[in-house]
């Protein structure tokens, strides 16, 4: 599968942004899916994950609160609702996929879209 994340942006602190992952290629109704970010000079952090049926949610508890993923199988479409941005939300963000529908921090996700940048001013 493959996946391309769109939505990025420039956007003040305290203010809200949904980026998305578009799947092509197979149907992604049967992987566990998520997000990481990267930061300029960090290393990729997990940020949040979903089951293959969006009915379960796993987040980072940086993001607890203010993130929240969801998918659309139907689109073969990802998202994730970012409030309440902070500057620390800035980077580069990813959208993951996993073919045995595993989702959570410590998976191993076998599918890596390219990163769609996210700005956040103070």
């Amino acid at each position: 599968v493959q996946l391309q994340a769109s939505g990025g942006g420039l956007v003040q602190a305290g203010g809200s942004l949904r980026i998305s992952c578009a799947a092509s290629g197979r149907t992604i109704s049967t992987y566990g899916m998520g997000w990481f970010r990267q930061a300029p000079g960090k290393e990729r952090e997990f940020v949040a994950a979903i089951s293959r049926n969006g009915g379960s949610t796993f987040y980072a508890d940086s993001v607890k609160g203010r993130f929240t993923i969801s998918r659309d199988n139907a689109k073969n479409t990802v998202y994730l609702q970012m409030n309440s941005l902070k500057p620390e939300d800035t980077a580069a963000y990813y959208c993951v996929g996993n073919r045995y529908g595993l989702y959570g921090s410590a998976v191993d996700f076998d599918s890596w879209g390219q990163g769609t940048l996210v700005t956040v001013s103070s």
